[in-house]
């Protein structure tokens, strides 16, 4: 309970400094708190800007996309990286230079490649949300004691029931964190691939309303994201407690 109650009093001392210091700044520039009400249902209304329900579908779409193709392909890699030692030795340090590497770097080559469309994005949310699911199945691979693995080998378990039974109850906690990231990141990726260059999306009305300087409804639009990310990373913080819950 005292969590909430510090976390609304910091939330309501931010709007508040937001209000005073938007209130001396240049209106066109500096929107406040006060403002985004009026700006939201200009934004839902329709009537200066893209329909926003149609570019919203279309980014949920791509990112469930790129989720998912970064789970399967992460938790394939990973898995055979991890159980072979001598690849997982070999391939580990070249995933986490890419991994540490600014990957906004990649979009331009990715938008070269896929065009403008939601291909690009995709691509760069999966690249994002592929790397996170591959070094987390890794380390969790290296949490498994090699003696309960022995211990059930020797008792008669077969491949399957040791992984069901020993490891993946070993790794899940770090499994669920990297599937939480790496659903993080994909947001990320397709939202800043949308900003970067798109013809539709969340991202690209994003651009549109600062393009044409609607900083209020430009900034309704980013409390609309914001709101959306915090949703997404909730529900993967949710899954992972009972994850980590089951695995104890």
């Amino acid at each position: 309970m005292k969590l909430w109650i510090g976390r609304a009093v910091v939330l309501v001392v931010a709007l508040l400094a937001w209000e005073v210091a938007a209130s001396m700044l240049n209106p066109i520039l500096y929107v406040g708190p006060s403002r985004l009400p009026a700006a939201l249902g200009r934004v839902l209304s329709v009537r200066y800007l893209p329909p926003l329900g149609s570019h919203l579908w279309l980014t949920l779409g791509e990112v469930v996309a790129a989720f998912l193709l970064a789970v399967a392909s992460g938790l394939w890699v990973g898995f055979v990286l991890g159980l072979q030692k001598t690849l997982g030795r070999i391939y580990e340090p070249l995933l986490a230079v890419l991994y540490a590497v600014p990957s906004v770097i990649w979009y331009p080559s990715l938008m070269l490649f896929f065009g403008l469309g939601p291909a690009s994005k995709i691509a760069f949310g999966f690249l994002l949300g592929f790397l996170p699911v591959t070094l987390s199945v890794l380390a969790g691979i290296r949490q498994v004691p090699e003696s309960l693995v022995t211990v059930a080998v020797s008792m008669g378990a077969g491949p399957g029931a040791v992984f069901r039974k020993v490891m993946l109850p070993a790794m899940a906690g770090t499994l669920a964190g990297g599937l939480r990231t790496g659903l993080a990141l994909s947001v990320v990726g397709v939202l800043v691939g949308e900003v970067l260059g798109a013809r539709a999306g969340l991202g690209y009305v994003l651009t549109y309303a600062y393009g044409l300087l609607m900083t209020a409804e430009y900034a309704a639009l980013v409390v609309i994201v914001a709101a959306a990310v915090l949703t997404v990373d909730a529900l993967g913080a949710l899954v992972e407690a009972r994850v980590r819950r089951w695995a104890d």
